[in-house]
């Protein structure tokens, strides 16, 4: 439906001081401090994990060497969303607006439109990864028995779920240096930055900017400062749902990817028959995750 002279009935007489609404700042991008961004040329992206070899073992004095065998651990799939959304302006509203350009304005509308739905969609998988959302392993994306083919299994969130503070976020760097790959042998995983809501920000502050331990009458130094155990600090996402789920990235390689498949692009269009004018923006990507291990969460206690 178009917007018509009746929705802007305060824009076509004078002695209007301002229009505002639309101004507002948005936080943008912050799906950068999580996911690489690649690029898609098909209408889904698939990633296959694989499976090295087990530990080496001893050969006797004459024998002959053992033989190992690979193979493909899992698959992670993206699938490739379309996203998009328009308006339309009557000839007559366009005409009749005294204060200022329907479609400057609402353009701007739009993008922001388009804009939080993508910040939505990429914290998603953090909001519903203990719970719901699945990886290729078939289990959620935060889970304590992530499964391998040697079948040992890997946890990136904690033994019993916690609250952010100074325990829980140095076992959390302890769980991560547990890692093993798909056949048992450790990887040298090491955590980069920490994942917080806006209602952390402050505790996140204390404990990796503190040179001292918090909330302890002990001159000990903040080991977790000290050591350099999270280098990246802490960034605040202010689309996680959960007001005490924090999260710790790693530097485990091909994990949590946004495909964008067909970047954002605009168009406008005017009718003949009745003038309206149409605008429109699309995009199609995909937010996904290939390595659960690339990341560490704990939904708080």
């Amino acid at each position: 439906m178009a917007i018509s002279r009746s929705q802007l009935l305060k824009e076509l007489l004078p002695g209007l001081n301002a229009l505002f609404g639309l101004e507002y700042e948005k936080y943008e991008n912050e799906h950068a401090e999580i996911y690489e961004t690649e690029t898609s040329e098909r209408s889904f992206e698939e990633e296959v994990k694989l499976s090295g070899f087990g530990a080496a073992p001893v050969k006797a004095e004459g024998s002959s060497i053992s033989y190992d065998n690979a193979q493909e651990a899992f698959t992670a799939r993206y699938n490739h969303e379309t996203v998009a959304m328009g308006f339309s302006i009557t000839e007559e509203a366009m005409e009749d607006n005294l204060y200022d350009s329907l479609s400057a304005r609402y353009t701007k509308a739009l993008a922001r439109a388009m804009a939080y739905t993508k910040q939505v969609k990429a914290a998603s998988l953090l909001n519903t990864g203990f719970d719901t959302f699945t990886g290729g392993d078939g289990v959620t994306l935060f889970n304590a028995s992530h499964p391998t083919v040697e079948g040992v299994t890997n946890r990136n969130r904690p033994a019993v779920d916690s609250d952010l503070n100074e325990t829980s976020l140095e076992q959390a760097v302890i769980d991560i240096a547990a890692y093993v790959d798909e056949r048992g042998l450790l990887i040298a995983a090491q955590p980069r930055k920490l994942i917080v809501p806006p209602s952390l920000m402050f505790v996140a502050t204390r404990l990796l900017q503190t040179e001292l331990r918090v909330g302890t009458a002990d001159n000990d130094l903040n080991a977790l400062r000290s050591n350099g155990s999270i280098p990246e600090g802490y960034r605040v996402n202010h689309y996680l749902t959960d007001t005490d789920a924090w999260f710790l990235t790693t530097d485990v390689p091909n994990g949590y990817k946004h495909f964008v498949r067909t970047p954002m692009s605009t168009s406008m269009d005017g009718d003949f028959d009745t003038g309206n004018v149409r605008y429109k923006a699309r995009e199609r990507y995909s937010f996904g995750v290939s390595d659960p291990l690339a990341m560490f969460g704990s939904p708080g206690a």
